[in-house]
């Protein structure tokens, strides 16, 4: 699964209008496990709220993706305060679905009180286009769970194409697909 141009070991810091997207810090821990404490964040993904110690680790686990995979996660800081407000970015999790085998997988989350304004097609359009300029991959992938009617637009507005489902994680996702250099679609409704 090497499609990385050079290797990156860290992730690079972008600058959007409204956003920084830049390495994790221990001073990120708190707002990270705040934001996955919370049911509204979660209910799509996971469907629980999870625990300190598991945010902990999932945290933890998004920063070892550079050094392996030389593409990863993102932490998502109001540009303004450097705070954290979401992640993204690039995954490889192994998860046991055969459409992500073998693609980088996309995915995204902000603190319920930062939806609705644009901040996540915004973040992902950048990580998409140092996507596009460093990673030798076709497509970039994303799965979400369905119902999940803001990241479903997020997704349409990146590009992302509906290419079927799957159960493999114990409830259906849908699965969507971006060819690299796929160019945003322009919306008038903010998400």
């Amino acid at each position: 699964m090497r499609h990385v141009r050079a290797m990156m070991t860290a992730p690079p810091v972008i600058e959007t209008a409204r956003l920084r997207l830049r390495p994790q810090r221990l001073s990120d821990k708190d707002a990270h496990i705040a934001m996955w404490a919370d049911a509204r964040v979660t209910r799509f993904i996971g469907g629980e709220p999870r625990a300190p110690d598991v945010s902990w680790g999932k945290f933890l686990s998004a920063a070892g993706l550079w050094p392996v995979m030389g593409f990863g996660y993102w932490v998502f800081a109001d540009k303004a305060s450097d705070r954290l407000i979401g992640m993204g970015g690039l995954s490889y999790f192994g998860r046991g679905i055969a459409e992500l085998e073998g693609v980088p997988e996309a995915g995204w989350a902000f603190d319920a009180d930062h939806w609705g304004g644009g901040l996540a097609t915004e973040a992902m359009a950048a990580v998409l286009a140092w996507a596009d300029a460093n990673l030798d991959a076709a497509e970039v992938r994303c799965i979400i769970e369905p119902g999940h009617v803001g990241s479903e637009r997020v997704a349409e507005k990146l590009g992302f194409t509906a290419i079927g489902q799957s159960s493999s994680l114990g409830n259906v996702v849908n699965i969507y697909s971006r060819t690299s250099g796929a160019q945003p679609r322009a919306h008038s409704d903010p998400q």
